[in-house]
């Protein structure tokens, strides 16, 4: 199965993975990534930031660790 489709025999709920950019972030999180320019979102299906975290497998571990269901958002 690939890491951007949900697993179909799963009745967990959706959430989205999205890379963003450390510059977008509020400034009080900026102060606490150090040098990172880059993290990965782990965002709801209403849009709601879940998580932040500094690698793009790890969100996915987080997000299934939860009963969640990851897919890619661009």
């Amino acid at each position: 199965m690939s890491e951007s489709q949900p697993n179909p025999n799963s009745s967990n709920k959706i959430v989205y993975i999205r890379e963003v950019a450390a510059k977008d972030l509020p400034k009080d999180v900026q102060s606490q990534i150090g040098k990172l320019k880059k993290l990965y979102a782990v965002h709801s299906d209403q849009g709601e930031r879940l998580a932040l975290v500094k690698e793009r497998n790890l969100a996915f571990v987080l997000a299934r660790q939860n009963d969640l269901s990851p897919v890619t958002a661009h």
